[in-house]
């Protein structure tokens, strides 16, 4: 505006290391997710070794299931390996949204994996079948929601741990998994009673739970596709920047997410009689006071207005 002079503050005191936070978080999420990997493929081989000798058609879509579950961490995977690359003059905020991507596709395996269970379930309830080996179709079931259950609390606590919304997202879809590995159990149990309808029944129900994973998880990454944060964290950064010597009022605070780090862009008004120095001095301090004050926050932008 006219008449009005504009001081950018840009304060790297412990920018670095927030950088190195953020790569740490990427390494942790890569680590669960080869983790993840690696159990889910042991599930999926052990189901799969039962499917087949058994003729369990729920378990058989159980182990497709959870293979395919085991394939989305790999673009998981590259979404954090590519959010650890430097931004570049084409890519200037860098590769984090790649993430985000990854989540959406999470979201559609989600999606699909609730059409699926729900068409089995509609599907053997038109057309029962008869399952043999029932103590190792149970067993199976067991074991696949034992292994989702681990591959489930591993993935949402470190989600939840560096910000990663994807991966949170893809903790809940392990954990729909595990319902519907009992569902096989529960199947299994009524079939060894003579109840033909029990194991279609349970899995439609399921296939709901499923429906309602995938209302939350669809959530959670539209609100990071459309620079969505919690307003708390807004507050936290206007009570921070409000309390910081030579402020004198506080302009609007934006915030968005970049892969699991958070930036934000504010304005702040100083005593029109600080000189440019002065005036710079009052901005780096409010930056200072944005990154100790909000969790996960990498880098701030200030404005300076007489």
């Amino acid at each position: 505006m006219t008449g009005h002079s504009h001081v950018r503050g840009h304060h790297h005191h412990h920018t670095h290391d927030r950088i190195d936070a953020a790569l740490e978080g990427s390494a942790q999420g890569l680590r669960t997710l080869w983790f993840s990997f690696a159990v889910l493929a042991v599930t999926t081989v052990v189901q799969a070794v039962i499917a087949s000798a058994s003729g369990s058609v729920a378990l058989l879509g159980d182990t497709v299931h959870n293979a395919t579950d085991a394939l989305t961490a790999l673009p998981l995977a590259l979404a954090f390996v590519l959010g650890r690359r430097a931004a570049t003059r084409r890519y200037t905020y860098g590769f984090g949204r790649a993430e985000d991507l990854a989540g959406v596709f999470v979201v559609l395996v989600i999606a699909a994996s609730a059409v699926f269970a729900g068409y089995e379930g509609v599907r053997r309830l038109l057309e029962p079948q008869e399952v043999s080996h029932l103590p190792a179709v149970a067993a199976a079931g067991l074991v696949g929601f034992a292994g989702n259950e681990w591959v489930a609390r591993a993935r949402i606590r470190t989600g939840r741990r560096i910000g990663s919304a994807a991966l949170v997202a893809d903790g809940l879809h392990a954990r729909t998994d595990g319902f519907t590995s009992l569902a096989v159990l529960l199947g299994a149990g009524g079939a060894s009673l003579g109840w033909r309808w029990a194991d279609p029944l349970v899995g439609l129900a399921i296939a709901g739970a499923i429906v309602l994973v995938l209302r939350g998880a669809a959530r959670e990454i539209w609100h990071r596709l459309m620079d969505a944060v919690d307003p708390a964290l807004v507050d936290e950064a206007e009570h921070a920047l409000s309390h910081v010597e030579g402020v004198r009022a506080v302009g609007d605070v934006r915030m968005r997410w970049l892969g699991h780090g958070l930036r934000a862009e504010t304005s702040i008004v100083v005593d029109p009689a600080l000189t440019l120095v002065q005036a710079h001095a009052v901005a780096l301090a409010a930056e200072h006071a944005l990154l100790h004050a909000v969790r996960r926050l990498t880098a701030a932008t200030v404005q300076v207005h007489p």
